[in-house]
């Protein structure tokens, strides 16, 4: 079966700020496959259209690293998975082999809200600085807020801190250590990688664990934070790097014994290949899904026909069905699409 159609629409979701790309596939025979990724130009989509057209279903490994570094190549990864999974009547994690799993552990934005809603891991960022702003007060400010949540969250909570690259080595390093008695899950891009001299003593003096790769453009960038030991949660973009790209960056992991936590902040598509990702991977440790604002969560229900962002004790269920398991409301779709 031969790819023979694509088409693509770029949404912004009701009730947030998010927008992404939806692309979905047709294939000779009525198969279709849906694929999420960043929001694509006609140029882009055309570009996507060429290189896919005509070409086998299962040829998905082959058709991502053509479309290495194209905006589009995950959109287009998830597609052909779910495709396969359709006319093999399974759900993706099963054509990957899996599950390794039955469930895959949540993480989502702190609120009190998602805390209500079942969720038990939590992301929570860095507090503004005051300029000019000495290193012991801001440091005292990141644990005193860390301090209070959870309290505020109890004793099963967990908490990821979000440095967002927006520190200095140096600083990053007084954060992790004053973190060390707080037992995070881990420190979420302290500082860029511009400089590994610095981030490999970060990782050397410190017990905190590092989560790195979440703006890596190639799967190869982290190679050398494993070699190096400088990493424990491997965090690449799930709509840059797909579920195939991911589940190479788990394996090249999985020697070094290094866990992986794809960020995700996009929709429920991607958000379902996420869930199918997880359960295929041996050393798979966390998914990050968007937070749980009331409208934009009714948003995505609707657009994919299904709650995927439902946390039972901190965890996620598996999709259920064929594929990723998603039936899209090409209406809701449309009405979306900007």
């Amino acid at each position: 079966m031969v790819v023979e159609g694509l088409e693509h629409w770029n949404v912004r979701e009701p009730g947030g700020e998010r927008s992404y790309g939806v692309l979905r596939l047709r294939v000779r025979g009525g198969a279709t496959g849906w694929g999420e990724g960043p929001p694509l130009t006609p140029a882009q989509v055309e570009l996507l259209r060429q290189t896919v057209s005509g070409q086998p279903v299962h040829a998905y490994k082959v058709l991502h690293t053509r479309l290495t570094g194209h905006a589009g190549g995950a959109a287009v990864d998830m597609a052909l998975l779910d495709c396969l999974g359709r006319i093999s009547l399974a759900p993706v994690y099963q054509v990957l082999g899996g599950p390794t799993r039955n469930k895959v552990r949540a993480l989502t934005d702190w609120s009190p809200e998602a805390l209500a809603a079942g969720h038990r891991a939590f992301v929570v960022g860095l507090p503004e600085a005051e300029f000019p702003n000495p290193r012991a007060r801001f440091v005292a400010r990141v644990v005193e807020r860390l301090e209070s949540l959870q309290k505020e969250a109890g004793d099963e909570a967990d908490f990821v801190l979000d440095g967002a690259n927006r520190l200095p080595p140096g600083e990053a390093a007084s954060i992790a250590a004053a973190m060390e008695r707080l037992h995070l899950l881990f420190f979420d891009e302290p500082c860029a990688l511009t400089n590994l001299a610095a981030a490999r003593k970060l990782a050397e003096e410190n017990v905190t664990p590092l989560g790195w790769g979440r703006h890596a453009r190639r799967v190869a960038e982290i190679q050398d934070l494993l070699r190096e030991q400088m990493i424990d949660v491997v965090r690449l973009d799930l709509a840059r790097h797909g579920v195939t790209g991911l589940r190479a960056a788990a394996a090249l992991a999985e020697t070094y014994y290094v866990a992986v936590a794809p960020f995700h902040r996009g929709g429920p598509i991607a958000t379902a290949a996420a869930l199918h990702l997880a359960a295929s991977l041996p050393n798979f440790f966390i998914q990050q899904t968007p937070g749980i604002g009331r409208e934009a969560r009714q948003a995505r229900t609707e657009l994919v026909g299904a709650d995927l962002e439902t946390a039972v004790d901190g965890y996620f269920r598996l999709p259920a069905g064929p594929g990723l398991g998603l039936k899209v409301n090409e209406r809701a779709l449309r009405r979306w699409t900007v």
